[in-house]
Parts: C-alpha cells; sequence; structure tokens
C-alpha cells in the first residue's frame, strides 16, 4: 500500500498526535518515514524588528534560531521512530510556507502519503492564518491523512 510516509510536524501538542498516528502507520505498513518541519520566510515585520534592535548579524543569529528549533522539533520525532523500530528520515525545509515546502518535499522525496494534524482553526483565524492543511490536501499529488 503505502511505501514512504512524510510525517509534517511544527512541534505543537496536536502535530505530536499526527507523529504518533504517523509513525504507528509506518510501523505496521513496513514503510520508510520522514519527518518534515517547514521553517517560514522572514517577513517584512520581523526584520523590521531585527533592524531596530541593531543585530549585529541578523541572518547568522536567524539561521542558528531556526536551524536549532528544527532539531528541537525533529530529534523527539527520531527517537519515537527509533522506539518503535521504523526507519525514519527527518528534514528541514527552510525560507518555504508550510503547505510549499510539504509538497515539494512529498515529490522530491517521492512519498506516497502525507501525515499532518489540522489545527481546527474557524472564522477570523482561518481567514487571516489560513489554513495549511487545507493547502495541502487541495494541491498535493499524493494522499494526504489529516490528524484532528
Amino acid at each position: 500500500m503505502f511505501k514512504h510516509i512524510l510525517i509534517a510536524t511544527d512541534g505543537s501538542e496536536l502535530a505530536n498526535k499526527a507523529v504518533v498516528e504517523g509513525l504507528t502507520l509506518a510501523k505496521a505498513l513496513k514503510a520508510q518515514a520522514t519527518a518534515i518541519t517547514v521553517t517560514e520566510p522572514w517577513d517584512a515585520l520581523s526584520m523590521a524588528a531585527i533592524a531596530e534592535a541593531q543585530m549585529r548579524n541578523p541572518i547568522a543569529d536567524y539561521e542558528e534560531r531556526i536551524a536549532a528549533a528544527a532539531n528541537r522539533i525533529l530529534s523527539p520525532v527520531a527517537e519515537k521512530a527509533k522506539k518503535l523500530g521504523v526507519s525514519c528520515a527527518t528534514v528541514h525545509v527552510k525560507d518555504r510556507h508550510p503547505a510549499e515546502g510539504i509538497i515539494e518535499t512529498a515529490q522530491t522525496q517521492m512519498c506516497d502519503l502525507i501525515v499532518m494534524a489540522s489545527h481546527g482553526r474557524r472564522g477570523l483565524a482561518k481567514l487571516l492564518m489560513g489554513s495549511q492543511a487545507s493547502r495541502v490536501v487541495t494541491l498535493s499529488p499524493v494522499p494526504v491523512l489529516i490528524c484532528r
């Protein structure tokens, strides 16, 4: 059935539930897993705040912070996979919007299923922040399993 499962996570409690579901499914299907976290590009407000703070090397500082954050998110996933006996690579995609990074990685890694959480935003929050899960479901060329 599925041979390579992409598991998207942002490190949140809800995303961790999707991680467990994805790894459990990978184990049951004897499938390979890849865990992904995506770091969004800098926005104008962040750049303005950094310029205002007069940081010496804002790009290097930003790169260090996002690398550390990605490691904090992906390391526990790799540990869970190891405990379950599931082969699981980890990928940090930088400077992409989450839906784009997830879909592109699914294609480049030849994944045949994406597992991710839906944060269940409604109303104004959904309008302003958007739903990355909805974008992935809409744009993905491979099946998507949404965990609530």
